[in-house]
């Protein structure tokens, strides 16, 4: 198992995770984003770094190369706090929340505008999608039958409501499931979004964005981005 990580992580560098440095983001952001897609930036500074520092520099060079209006960050609530997160959040860049649905939740009521992670395979999906769909959820899919089934529902939740889905999947059946779910619903193709992982399906991204809908990356990046993408990848995570 040892082996097969260590094999992930050096395969995962560059095709599928932007680089280690804070630069590394930018660029690959910038590319993107002058190839029609959005970005979900998704930094994971090494062990001992401060994290909070990293994500607010992160932003402010978003901010410097002319790219905050396409692209987010992801700030990982459980890992920063909630106060150091707050002050990610207002540090001039869209930001999406992630950790635990009880802090998350409430940091989110104190950042208006502020995205939400709602994990689809999760318990109480469904009720945290119908508390929170006037806003901007990414949805995130599971493994497995049930937790495809439990995507569909909290999708079917987001899409009949106001807010701004973000449907956070590379399965082509849930891909294909959202568009018809957008259609059913009379929604614009500007008033919801696909994120895919980078390096992963791009040629389905690119039909997408042909198709006239909004496409976001989601990009690691950091000193830990590969040891978390390893786990995923091996299914550990």
């Amino acid at each position: 198992m040892l082996v097969r990580r260590s094999l992930l992580r050096r395969l995962g560098v560059g095709r599928f995770v932007a680089g280690a440095r804070l630069d590394d983001a930018v660029r690959v952001a910038g590319e993107l984003v002058a190839d029609g897609r959005r970005v979900a930036l998704e930094h994971v500074p090494g062990r001992g770094d401060d994290v909070a520092a990293e994500l607010v520099t992160l932003a402010s060079r978003v901010r410097t190369a002319g790219l905050a209006d396409s692209c987010e960050l992801t700030v990982p609530v459980d890992r920063v706090g909630r106060t150091a997160a707050g002050e990610i959040g207002r540090a001039g860049l869209a930001v999406v929340l992630d950790g635990t649905p009880a802090d998350v939740d409430a940091l989110a009521d104190d950042l208006p505008g502020a995205g939400v992670v709602v994990r689809a395979g999760e318990p109480g999906a469904e009720s945290r999608c119908r508390a929170l769909a006037s806003g901007h959820v990414r949805l995130t899919s599971g493994r497995g039958a049930d937790a495809d089934l439990a995507f569909v529902r909290c999708l079917n939740v987001l899409m009949a409501a106001g807010g701004r889905p973000a449907v956070a999947t590379s399965d082509l059946r849930l891909i294909a499931i959202a568009g018809e779910r957008a259609a059913w619903n009379g929604r614009t193709p500007d008033s919801w979004e696909h994120v895919m992982p980078y390096g992963v399906r791009t040629a389905e991204q690119h039909r997408l964005v042909a198709a006239g809908l909004t496409v976001r990356v989601a990009v690691p990046s950091g000193p830990g981005a590969p040891a978390v993408l390893a786990r995923s990848l091996a299914g550990l995570a």
